[in-house]
């Protein structure tokens, strides 16, 4: 009896951290999808490649909202002493888990190319489209400003642009240290303003490094719950034995 009430006591607990866990990932997504989406829209759509990081962010968002309602149907099996729903519950569960791991190797393999991908799409964007295209001018304007850093590289991103073309050789006024509202490339040039591709890579592999490290974390707590679980469906199994 101590310990069927040991184990159902775990199952309780476990699943709720699965759910307190299932509402942390569904945020996660959200906040990688919204900022993947950005981040897409300034490398531009050429790349089939950077998607898979907005839609590991949609994933997590689908699995935090699984693993919320898992939550809650865990508890109520315990409480019910329900076989079915115990082994529903485990069912669900490892699906659930080796499709983690799965979204977890996308988002590795993501990183592993994302300087590829930065350094292939960011600057043409910077050439063609700052400047023409409100939504990426709007993106890049924002990015400059809130890293303090000037084009993918440096200045040199805008040198010979549409942009430069337009405004009769001048420069975002960002590249510049100066108060003038102008900015040509020789005052660019004795500014020094940093690029902003290490700042946007560090903000790439922080996301997926944290909700690597959640869902790592998540996927134990799921483990030990598939574990309590079948050990109570074992003991109700023999209990009606």
């Amino acid at each position: 009896m101590c310990s069927f009430m040991f184990l159902k006591f775990m199952m309780v607990l476990f699943n709720f951290f699965i759910f307190m866990g299932g509402l942390t990932l569904l945020a996660l997504g959200i906040w990688v999808s919204s900022d993947g989406g950005s981040l897409l829209q300034i490398l531009g759509p050429f790349s089939k490649q950077s998607n898979q990081v907005v839609n590991v962010g949609f994933f997590c968002i689908v699995i935090g909202a699984v693993l919320v309602m898992l939550g809650l149907l865990g508890c109520c099996a315990a409480h019910k002493k329900s076989k079915c729903l115990l082994l529903t519950f485990a069912s669900i569960m490892l699906i659930i888990f080796i499709s983690e791991v799965a979204a977890g190797v996308v988002a590795l393999t993501y990183t592993s190319f994302a300087e590829g991908i930065l350094r292939a799409w960011a600057t043409p964007a910077l050439q063609k489209q700052y400047g023409n295209d409100p939504a990426v001018t709007k993106l890049w304007n924002s990015t400059m400003t809130q890293l303090h850093c000037c084009g993918f590289s440096n200045y040199t991103d805008f040198m010979g642009s549409n942009f430069e073309n337009a405004t009769g050789g001048s420069l975002p006024s960002i590249c510049c240290r100066t108060n003038n509202n102008t900015c040509t490339p020789a005052q660019a040039e004795y500014s020094n303003v940093q690029g902003c591709f290490q700042q946007i890579l560090m903000i790439i592999k922080g996301n997926a490094s944290t909700m690597g490290g959640t869902a790592a974390g998540i996927g134990l707590l799921e483990i030990a719950a598939i574990l309590v679980s079948i050990n109570l469906y074992c003991h109700l199994d023999n209990e009606d034995s």
